[in-house]
């Protein structure tokens, strides 16, 4: 047989011994790293993210590389579906602030410029509400209310204050949002008064204007909500509660930061304070 195939039987006896090769077993234990942190992530993570995992384990493996085995082994990331309700009401008659924030998305230093916006998920109870506060320097929510209700005090109002409890204000705040009446109402406007607070609102039917606040929502109901099936609120509360502290908070990577996730750049912004 070996002479049919002109194979030399070293060769034959050294392939029956070790009927694999080692780069195909070292395919497979990369493989099995990247089943590893795809499932870590609850599959949410795609190759750039899975890559950055990667390496930060010491595994050696380029993206290109990373994206063909999980092509190969049909390793992909969620997928989202659509649906749409309107929760901005501007059709109302209290003042609209200007557009001060401009799609300027940088920060010097946390504090200095938040962004909110407000977001719907569907239970088999009803609608659920939520309300979040993301702060431009680490792009961490750093305050967030459900509520099953609109109004300003259970959604805008409820997410600020939780807000200012886990970042206290050190400095003049730029504050965005929509143009919505929960963030234009008396309710909230009485909020920021003496506090060094600009309040800055998007221009009207503009959601670019708002993008940062609108890619989390997309993001989370990419991840997550549009992969739950909500049978009670209860069900959906505990599920925002793990995505936003248990997973984008402290693990996932933004490659706005570089691929470090919210936390990380938090402490690492906070080092170069005390060290200034």
């Amino acid at each position: 047989m070996c002479k049919v195939l002109k194979v030399n039987t070293s060769g034959f006896y050294y392939w029956l011994k070790y009927p694999e090769s080692q780069r195909a077993l070292k395919e497979e234990q990369l493989v099995a790293q990247i089943r590893q942190v795809h499932q870590q992530s609850k599959g949410r993570y795609s190759s750039p993210r899975s890559s950055f995992k990667l390496q930060e384990k010491g595994i050696k493996a380029s993206r290109p590389r990373i994206a063909r085995l999980m092509q190969k082994h049909q390793i992909q990331s969620i997928i989202r579906k659509k649906y749409r309700v309107n929760t901005t009401d501007s059709s109302h008659g209290f003042r609209v602030a200007e557009n001060h924030l401009n799609r300027d998305f940088t920060a010097a230093r946390p504090g200095q410029k938040w962004v909110s916006d407000l977001t719907y998920i569907r239970t088999e109870e009803g609608w659920l509400y939520l309300t979040a506060v993301l702060d431009l320097a680490d792009r961490k929510v750093v305050g967030w209310a459900l509520s099953e209700t609109m109004e300003a005090e259970a959604t805008t109002v409820a997410a600020f204050q939780m807000a200012l409890g886990n970042r206290p204000l050190s400095g003049d705040l730029l504050f965005h949002s929509d143009r919505g009446v929960q963030y234009a109402c008396s309710a909230f406007r009485e909020q920021l008064e003496g506090m060094p607070v600009q309040q800055s609102m998007s221009r009207k039917g503009n959601c670019w204007d708002n993008a940062l606040a609108e890619s989390f929502f997309k993001r989370m109901k990419t991840e997550m909500v549009y992969h739950h099936k909500f049978t009670t609120r209860q069900q959906a509360r505990l599920a925002v509660f793990e995505y936003i502290e248990g997973f984008y908070n402290r693990k996932r990577r933004h490659s706005a930061l570089g691929y470090l996730p919210p936390c990380q750049v938090e402490e690492e912004l906070y080092q170069q304070k005390i060290a200034a």
